[in-house]
């Protein structure tokens, strides 16, 4: 247990040293008031381009709250995950390959707790970062299109928390897998798409897929979600996690020897 807090602590000093911490919840803060704010004033926008006919009248279809929150998560499925893998592609083959991890290895480690310093670090700033992104795109939507019970925006944030924790637990698991960086991005994001296409061929007998969590948290706002295929779909999800993070951890151990020197 002391030498986890002690790596967590060295851990967080990174991140701060990086400014993982500031940039990352900017990101997910930016694409959550974009979603509101860009449908809010699109007719302005529109009509400020000068693409329309004189005399035209431009008629736009009036979103949900709900529906908005919906099309923020999408934003995070889509740059937010991209962002994330990014961050994290290096956090354990980075410091391989430029040979800081040396520092590390030639004292007696438990891989287990370096694994998880770094997971839980990640996690923590991870997750910070998409619910401020959540909360920024529910004040606009409220602000500009009306109210979403905050219930329901928390019942979504916890839900699809889970989906987040289970990606960067795929990232770190390839990043102590791959020899690099680059590579391990490489695996988390083509890992994430076969996930996705899978889901999109076969998800309709397989309810308790989690990649169907992002599906379920948004049927938190729409009143229509399936609590039975929840609970399967987060068990399924925290077992990938732990087993992910059990190969994350012996990956790293056996990969200790190719640190940069």
């Amino acid at each position: 247990m002391k030498q986890f807090l002690i790596l967590t602590q060295k851990e967080c000093l990174e991140n701060i040293r990086n400014y993982k911490i500031f940039w990352i919840p900017a990101v997910f803060i930016l694409l959550g008031i974009t979603e509101p704010v860009v449908n809010y004033f699109l007719p302005q926008i529109l009509e400020s381009s000068g693409g329309l006919p004189d005399g035209a009248v431009l008629e736009l279809p009036t979103l949900m709250p709900e529906q908005l929150l919906i099309a923020v998560m999408e934003q995070f499925q889509t740059i937010g995950i991209a962002v994330l893998i990014l961050a994290y592609m290096g956090s354990i083959a980075g410091e391989r390959k430029s040979g800081t991890a040396t520092l590390l290895y030639v004292r007696p480690l438990s891989f287990s707790a370096y694994f998880l310093s770094k997971w839980s670090v990640a996690s923590v700033v991870s997750l910070v970062s998409v619910w401020l992104g959540f909360l920024a795109g529910y004040y606009y939507t409220f602000l500009f299109f009306g109210e979403v019970g905050f219930g329901k925006l928390v019942q979504l944030m916890g839900t699809y928390s889970i989906w987040v924790v289970l990606i960067l637990t795929i990232v770190l698991a390839a990043s102590a897998v791959s020899p690099n960086g680059g590579i391990a991005a490489a695996v988390a994001f083509a890992t994430y798409l076969i996930l996705q296409l899978t889901d999109s061929l076969f998800g309709t007998t397989w309810s308790i897929s989690p990649v169907k969590i992002p599906q379920y948290g948004a049927a938190w706002l729409t009143g229509s979600s399936d609590g039975g295929s929840l609970v399967g779909a987060i068990g399924i999800a925290i077992l990938c996690i732990f087993l992910l993070s059990v190969l994350g951890s012996v990956a790293a151990r056996k990969n200790k020897a190719k640190t940069k020197v």
